[in-house]
């Protein structure tokens, strides 16, 4: 049986130039806990020194487990523009 590496390699990507992720910094100052830096399967969420997130959204697989997760709704979350985004295949 595959493991979770094999099988998301399998996916393929068509990057956008805009970002359909974006962190509220003030909001996210507020959390306690950045949820987002580990509960993201994709590790798109890393933090800075200075406490700032970053968005690595050209990796997102777009299951939404971020914005549910963000307990104070410092993250925005849309589908990627039209023909953009993540491409699964199965096998």
């Amino acid at each position: 049986m595959a493991n979770v590496k094999e099988k998301l390699s399998l996916d393929t990507y068509k990057i956008g130039k805009e970002t359909h992720l974006i962190v509220d910094q003030e909001l996210c100052k507020k959390c306690s806990n950045k949820c987002c830096l580990w509960i993201c399967p994709a590790g798109v969420y890393t933090q800075k020194e200075t406490g700032e997130i970053l968005v690595d959204f050209e990796a997102c697989l777009e299951c939404g487990t971020c914005l549910i997760a963000c307990e104070n709704g410092a993250i925005k979350w849309a589908y990627p523009k039209g023909g953009t985004g993540v491409q699964f295949k199965y096998g």
